[in-house]
């Protein structure tokens, strides 16, 4: 089961970095304007149209892996046994522990001196 886990993750994790780089990739909604005054759009890699649609479609696919994953982890950590108890259930006790009186000086001592 754990490595299902973390090959999911490890999966998440990819999509995201890759998501993020094709989102960076792409050009914004005022870069057509440019484009139809010499921007050099017939000059790209994927064409005149190619890469907007190839980019965005990438986009989509990468976007949804990265949607199944995070519910497939949410599955899998929620289905886990739960511990003992809560972090500060185990540590209350400790906390809760008498302390020790203070020790007073005796009349006439400076502490420090």
């Amino acid at each position: 089961m754990t490595i299902l886990f973390n090959l999911l993750l490890i999966v998440q994790i990819l999509s995201a970095l890759a998501m993020i780089g094709l989102i960076l990739m792409q050009h914004g909604k005022g870069a057509d304007a440019g484009a139809a005054f010499g921007g050099g759009g017939s000059a790209s890699l994927f064409g005149a149209t190619g890469g907007a649609n190839f980019l965005s479609r990438s986009t989509g696919v990468l976007a949804t892996v990265f949607f199944v994953c995070t519910l497939a982890l949410a599955y899998f950590g929620h289905s886990k046994p739960a511990s003992s108890g809560s972090v500060l259930e185990s540590a209350a006790p400790a906390a809760a522990a008498p302390a020790t009186a203070p020790v007073q000086p005796a009349a006439g001592q400076i502490p420090g001196q």
